[in-house]
């Protein structure tokens, strides 16, 4: 857990392949959870460690490594979608078991996980917002924006009087991953080119995965990418029979083939 702006902490799974990392964004009245990881291990104490305040949980996405403990939370927004709806129903151990398995950690098993019979848990939405949606934390305002394209219900939040944007898995420094059959290549395009609109008003990046923080123009060098590749530009290259990596300047996309 880091602590990267005042009120705000980043919990990262540093042990899990996909690095993911969730967000609590702590106002003077209430708090937002912005994603809650795998859920191999409770998340919820570690929330009320760091807030007594009451907690709801919004999703960058619904795909399992960022709504794993969404059941230890009976506040929940998300988008009114059929993908949204399809998530919250869970599913059983044979959709995640080799994002579970031994191999997929580094160092120490969590403990008292149950690596062999681990599901996604189904969980509650208790509240649909959409594009545009304000969320106020009492001294803080954020605001949700749809950012389709990696999955449909994508979205990311905007904190405008503070500079923050949290990405969600619409940006973050590493390979970004389009090849999950909900994506969308040319789909993605357009809410990127919504984020960096919003560049010179942003002082940092928060995204889903690897890195607690990124550089704001992070995102004109995605957009960049993504336009690129749209093109016919760039490097491509085969990862086997199911997947491909597209490369344009330093941003990398792996797409299904």
């Amino acid at each position: 857990m880091y602590q990267v702006e005042p009120d705000v902490y980043a919990l990262v799974e540093t042990r899990q392949f996909q690095d993911a990392i969730s967000h609590l964004i702590v106002g003077s009245t209430c708090a937002l959870l912005f994603d809650t990881g795998i859920g191999l291990v409770p998340m919820r104490p570690v929330i009320e460690k760091l807030t007594t305040l009451p907690v709801t949980v919004l999703n960058s996405h619904k795909h399992f490594d960022h709504v794993g403990a969404n059941a230890e939370f009976t506040d929940i927004l998300g988008l009114d979608t059929l993908f949204t709806r399809e998530y919250e129903r869970g599913g059983p151990h044979t959709d995640v078991a080799n994002e579970v398995d031994t191999g997929s950690f580094c160092g120490a098993l969590p403990r008292g996980a149950d690596m062999a019979a681990f599901p996604k848990r189904p969980f509650s939405i208790t509240r649909r917002v959409a594009d545009g949606d304000t969320i106020d934390l009492g001294n803080r305002t954020l605001i949700a924006l749809a950012a389709p394209g990696g999955t449909p219900d994508a979205l990311a939040l905007s904190e405008p009087a503070r500079g923050l944007l949290w990405t969600g898995n619409s940006h973050y420094d590493s390979t970004i991953s389009l090849r999950s059959p909900s994506s969308d290549l040319d789909a993605y395009e357009t809410p990127m080119a919504r984020l960096a609109a919003l560049v010179s008003t942003l002082r940092r990046l928060l995204p889903a995965h690897n890195t607690a923080t990124a550089e704001p123009t992070r995102l004109d060098a995605v957009l960049h990418g993504v336009r690129t590749t749209r093109a016919g530009g760039g490097i491509r290259t085969s990862e086997g029979s199911d997947r491909g990596r597209m490369r344009a300047g330093d941003v990398t996309f792996m797409t299904a083939r």
